[in-house]
């Protein structure tokens, strides 16, 4: 089932659009001006479904691996694309260090604990 918001998105092939007049069909309110769509109903639909599922699996990367059939390294790609293109604010996105990545995967079961050490050494 597409949205109408889906099929604007469709429509524009990508190009930044305004909404100029939201209107509250119940209330019988209508508000016009400028509007723009809020940063994540801007990516395209299969980023939004990623970012919906990321958030169902509580961040497990380990699980968007087996949802989706790709390898941890993939995830993060993707993951770090999709943060890119949200482009919210000033919030600094901090890329992880080698003992993030390290704890992260010993964490999520990717690698055992004897992994980890001979990483570490």
């Amino acid at each position: 089932m597409e949205h109408s918001w889906q099929r604007l998105l469709s429509m524009t092939g990508g190009k930044r659009f305004l909404v100029t007049e939201i209107h509250i069909p119940e209330e019988g309110i209508s508000i016009e001006g400028s509007f723009e769509l809020p940063p994540l109903a801007r990516i395209p639909i299969e980023d939004q479904i990623f970012i919906a599922m990321f958030i169902r699996t509580s961040g497990s990367i380990k699980q968007m691996e087996s949802i989706f059939g790709i390898s941890y390294p993939t995830v993060k790609s993707r993951l770090n694309r999709i943060a890119k293109l949200l482009e919210i604010g000033d919030i600094e996105i901090r890329t992880p260090s080698r003992m993030d990545d390290l704890l992260t995967r010993l964490e999520e079961g990717a690698i055992s604990v004897a992994d980890a050490l001979k990483e570490i050494e």
